[in-house]
């Protein structure tokens, strides 16, 4: 086998000042390559939030009782800790699992050829989102997981997974101006789906707040509210969601929309749905863990494609290359 190509000493300083513009120099991926890299960072925003309940759920919360180390002693977790503390540091280890996926996303979109600046901030914004929740993550576990913290911790990886939708969805685009698909009417009924379903998630986070699951075994503040009577009304907002999403499937169907569109809502309407019986029995069976965390899993797919079909409304086609202009036919002409 032959050895490591080593880096003149140019090479290595570019490396070293710049190292996303040292790849992109030497590295084109495929378009292919970059939505793959795109839907991973989605993936793993999903994943992160499905853990996280999980942490919750199992009681981990404070498996960790300190941040950014495990203990006052140690980085990781000790066997003292136990299964609560294994629980907790694997959830925080996973945030490198996220960070390396959101960091290949804008690896892949800086060396994109033409560059494409748009989609490289998209990666940036993914990053600094998960470097800010990271830190929340740890002041909500140093104020010993005051439900308000817990909330907004949630919100922000709601966000997270806003942009890297809207990442995934633009490597599939060109970069021409978008153009709209429907009309203004339909554009201004999907926003108010868009805002209910936002709503909707935030109401979550206060029956989360005021329910049973602390995330602790100790006693952790609660949100000093029934919280029964916050998941009705977070069922009235459920249903406000439903059936907008009827209503836009309809009037797609009778303006005769194109089929991207009417394919979103569709996928959408099923999704609710399936959240929906999810909802009601994990509410009648006095809230298991199991069906919290598919709860909270369907609140992300959710949101994923409410904000598909969002972006379904518009199309972006490649932008075709312009004609040389009057000075570039005078070169050509002298140069003949």
């Amino acid at each position: 086998m032959g050895g490591v190509p080593k880096l003149n000493p140019a090479d290595a300083a570019a490396a070293l000042r710049n190292p996303l513009a040292f790849i992109a120099e030497r590295w084109t991926p495929q378009p292919r390559t970059v939505q793959r890299a795109a839907l991973a960072a989605l993936v793993m925003a999903v994943v992160i939030v499905v853990t996280g309940g999980a942490v919750r759920l199992t009681g981990s919360g404070l498996g960790c009782p300190t941040w950014p180390t495990c203990t006052d002693n140690s980085l990781t977790t000790t066997q003292a800790m136990g299964f609560h503390g294994a629980i907790e540091f694997g959830n925080r280890m996973l945030t490198y699992v996220l960070c390396a996926a959101v960091g290949w996303a804008i690896i892949a979109a800086r060396s994109e050829k033409p560059y494409r600046r748009s989609l490289t901030r998209l990666g940036w914004a993914q990053f600094w989102i998960v470097m800010s929740n990271a830190v929340l993550g740890g002041i909500v576990v140093l104020v010993g997981l005051n439900p308000y913290t817990v909330a907004a911790h949630f919100l922000l990886s709601t966000a997270l997974i806003a942009v890297a939708t809207q990442m995934w969805q633009r490597t599939r685009e060109g970069d021409a101006q978008p153009r709209p698909l429907v009309g203004k009417a339909v554009q201004q009924l999907v926003w108010f789906l868009v805002a209910a379903s936002g709503l909707l998630i935030a109401a979550g986070t206060v029956v989360t707040g005021a329910g049973p699951h602390a995330g602790d075994s100790k006693e952790v503040e609660r949100i000093q509210i029934d919280w029964t009577t916050v998941a009705k009304g977070h069922a009235v907002l459920a249903w406000i969601v439903v059936t907008l999403t009827f209503a836009l499937w309809f009037v797609l169907k009778a303006v005769d929309a194109p089929k991207g569109p009417l394919d979103r809502t569709r996928e959408l309407f099923l999704i609710l749905l399936a959240q929906g019986v999810i909802g009601y029995v994990q509410y009648f069976t006095h809230l298991p863990e199991l069906l919290v965390g598919a709860h909270m899993l369907g609140s992300t797919v959710m949101w994923v494609w409410v904000l598909r079909v969002l972006l379904s409304l518009r199309e972006r086609p490649e932008s075709v290359a312009g004609l040389p202009g009057p000075s570039a036919e005078v070169t050509v002409a002298t140069h003949a």
